[in-house]
């Protein structure tokens, strides 16, 4: 069942799975896609852990944000950060995945009191914030009424097919992916959060929060998939070397979107993690 949270930003829509006393792992998507990314992941893990789903204002989701509302890596960070504490929730495990995992980075490196754990899939990572080729992709949209014109052609289906086909192996449903474009697609108030978001992509942000990742002192895992043409594994090994207590887990046959790849191994590189003691 979907749940609303009232933040100071605008309401985030979630789902909470599994039992309400164990222990939290919270999910950060990424661009243009929402919490459905994680279902068969978070299917695995209810069980035993308590799987909070948000649909995070990256142009996916359906109830738009206040038009104050600051969507820069910064500003999503503590729209997260909000969420935890309005559900009163302490020593998370945060997962996030493509720029949701920017956004993870920077989140418990600036909001780091609720935070236990972190796990990094296929994600942004230092230089790479946006990574090649979609470096132009913020300053495409400043132009007014770039938002618009870039969805037009992914209301066609074989369009919105080939566009999303890099990012994983498995074949992602036309249900999915027309209901992933559709709130920037049918509201302009969804299509403006989207463009804030997008301007504020920059690498400084992921940059600032590798540095601080140098000290970060809870334990973090990377799942990564090796064969994605975007974010590579040395993207992954480079970071890595900078936290305290990082270790790296390769997930094959997958691509970015590792949790619709690989469901079943991604949970159980995050159940074999959690179950390790937490600082």
């Amino acid at each position: 069942m979907t749940e609303i949270v009232q933040l100071p930003q605008g309401p985030i829509r979630y789902r909470d799975l599994g039992p309400t006393d164990g222990e939290p792992i919270v999910f950060v998507h990424g661009y243009l896609v929402d919490s459905r990314l994680w279902d068969g992941v978070a299917e695995r893990l209810s069980g035993e852990f308590r799987c909070l789903l948000g649909d995070w204002p990256m142009g996916a989701h359906a109830e738009p944000m206040n038009a104050d509302a600051d969507l820069s890596p910064p500003g999503m960070a503590s729209i997260i950060a909000g969420f935890l504490e309005a559900l009163d929730l302490d020593r998370v495990t945060i997962v996030g995945n493509d720029s949701g995992g920017a956004i993870s980075q920077v989140l418990v490196t600036s909001h780091p009191e609720r935070v236990g754990r972190l796990i990094l899939t296929n994600c942004d990572t230092q230089e790479h914030f946006p990574p090649a080729p979609f470096g132009p992709l913020p300053s495409i949209a400043r132009l007014p009424g770039a938002m618009a014109a870039m969805g037009l052609p992914l209301r066609i289906g074989a369009l919105r097919r080939a566009t999303f086909a890099p990012f994983a192996k498995t074949r992602i449903p036309d249900e999915l992916s027309a209901s992933w474009m559709a709130p920037s697609r049918s509201d302009p108030r969804i299509r403006r959060d989207l463009r804030k978001f997008t301007v504020g992509i920059d690498k400084r942000h992921t940059i600032e929060a590798a540095r601080r990742l140098g000290s970060f002192p809870s334990p973090t895992l990377f799942a990564w998939a090796p064969e994605d043409r975007f974010f590579k594994l040395s993207h992954a090994e480079a970071l890595a070397e900078v936290i305290p207590d990082a270790r790296l887990v390769e997930i094959p046959d997958a691509k970015t979107f590792v949790a619709l790849d690989q469901p079943e191994r991604l949970a159980e590189a995050i159940s074999e993690f959690m179950s390790e003691p937490s600082t």
